[in-house]
């Protein structure tokens, strides 16, 4: 996620080596390499103009203090202006609402609305302990209506049934009834999308609007459209009176500049980004963190806030026990703290988090598939060998590596690697943190 952008503007800090204030003329090479990576970042043009200006105007005659660089002080001109940009605060869902608070979902084909709406809904139930009820009015795709009913199977969540000989309008009013009358506190309302805007789509969702009213209408994009994502945001809310964006597939975006746009150019906030296909990706917006995301200072906030949605907190307890008294990690431990990364989203996601350097290290030598593949061979030895790998000998290892389809190096290799790690772990016993830093910066030569 917004990988071009960020690569473009750790740039500019190199440009403004050795001088004692920021002027005009030091900044104009470093300031044609910001525009340089939002028009690359797909931003719309007028966007960019207006956030140049905003930054030349603050940035100018800016006296460089304490051990900043003038480099380091654009940047930080140049972050608060992307928080600007972008919405400066989370705009939190509206439910204040005679329940059931109503979400109408809007947005085009293949946006991800309908994943967006389960998303939203478990979020709604986890988080907020909701009483939620789905529906679907997509009496247009027969597989729309089927797949809202099987997330809401998968979610534990009252779906709404309906099917493609009704009318949208009488779906969603039965659904309504159906929630009043069983004390649902939020039904969500998924429309029917289209491959592109059309009149007679924009005519069904205005009247759903307006024999709903609801207290929230979501208008879902997908990020990697770029600037059509803002054409299609900008037709919608001038159809639609819209409370907010939900940014789709925003990790599979490398520009951003959907993000970066589309609240200026609909003056709509952003809510929420959704990130992977997994249910629990849905997060709420946080200008401020998505611009440290692109300045490549990481986003930890989310990370821990991510840590404590999902650790098992039991089973954390049990390793910082191990941990301190040295004693008893094994390769069943290993395999568990594999498992716990995979309920943060995965390496991609959790690596997207960290700051550029650090997570530019990390991905050069973990990614996904080796995490699944060391989840493999663990997986391929008995609980005897996961409890003392020292028995594992050459005879073990060819078992091992055929069960898992893998070869003998490779179970080599973690080996090694799991070796390496209760070394790290007797040192944090015996040694606290500074110790164990040593212990990591020799897996990771150059840190």
């Amino acid at each position: 996620m917004f990988e071009n952008l960020s690569n473009r503007l750790s740039g500019v800090v190199k440009t403004l080596r050795g001088h004692a204030r920021l002027t005009e003329a030091n900044i104009q090479d470093a300031l044609r390499e910001v525009r340089m990576a939002l028009l690359e970042a797909d931003v719309a043009l007028p966007v960019v103009k207006s956030f140049i200006n905003d930054i030349k105007a603050r940035a100018l005659g800016k006296d460089v203090i304490g051990s900043l660089t003038p480099g380091q002080a654009l940047i930080g001109v140049v972050y608060e202006e992307l928080v600007k940009l972008m919405g400066e605060h989370n705009d939190a869902l509206n439910l204040a609402a005679v329940p059931p608070a109503i979400i109408l979902m809007a947005g085009l084909q293949g946006s991800g609305k309908t994943t967006t709406t389960g998303k939203l809904a478990k979020l709604l139930k986890e988080k907020q302990r909701k009483k939620v009820l789905l529906v679907s009015c997509d009496v247009y795709r027969p597989a729309a209506i089927d797949q809202l009913k099987t997330l809401a199977q998968q979610l534990e969540v009252e779906w709404y049934p309906s099917d493609v000989s009704q009318k949208p309008e009488a779906i969603a009013l039965a659904a309504l009834d159906y929630a009043k009358r069983h004390f649902h506190d939020v039904l969500i309302v998924d429309t029917a999308g289209r491959l592109a805007i059309d009149e007679q789509m924009m005519a069904e969702i205005k009247s759903l609007h307006a024999s709903l009213n609801p207290i929230e209408t979501l208008f879902v994009v997908d990020a990697m459209q770029g600037q059509d994502a803002v054409n299609v945001a900008q037709a919608f809310n001038a159809t639609l009176p819209l409370t907010g964006v939900v940014l789709t597939k925003l990790d599979g975006d490398a520009r951003g500049g959907a993000a970066l746009s589309v609240r200026n150019v609909t003056g709509k906030p952003i809510k929420f980004v959704g990130v992977g296909e997994k249910l629990t990706g849905l997060e709420p917006f946080y200008p401020d963190r998505m611009a440290s995301r692109i300045l490549g200072m990481g986003d930890v906030l989310s990370l821990i806030e991510d840590a404590q949605r999902t650790v098992d907190h039991e089973e954390a307890q049990k390793l910082v026990k191990k941990m301190k008294t040295g004693k008893g990690f094994d390769l069943e431990d290993f395999k568990m703290q594999i498992q716990q990364m995979r309920k943060m989203g995965g390496m991609t996601s959790l690596l997207d988090k960290l700051p550029g350097q650090v997570s530019q290290l990390a991905q050069g030598q973990i990614d996904d598939k080796l995490i699944n593949r060391i989840e493999g061979i663990i997986n391929s030895m008995t609980p005897q060998e996961r409890a003392k790998p020292e028995i594992i000998k050459a005879s073990r290892k060819r078992r091992i590596a055929a069960g898992a389809g893998v070869s003998v190096q490779e179970v080599n290799k973690l080996l090694n690697q799991f070796e390496q790690t209760q070394k790290m772990m007797k040192q944090f016993s015996k040694g606290g943190l500074t110790k164990l830093m040593r212990g990591m910066k020799g897996m990771f030569p150059g840190v």
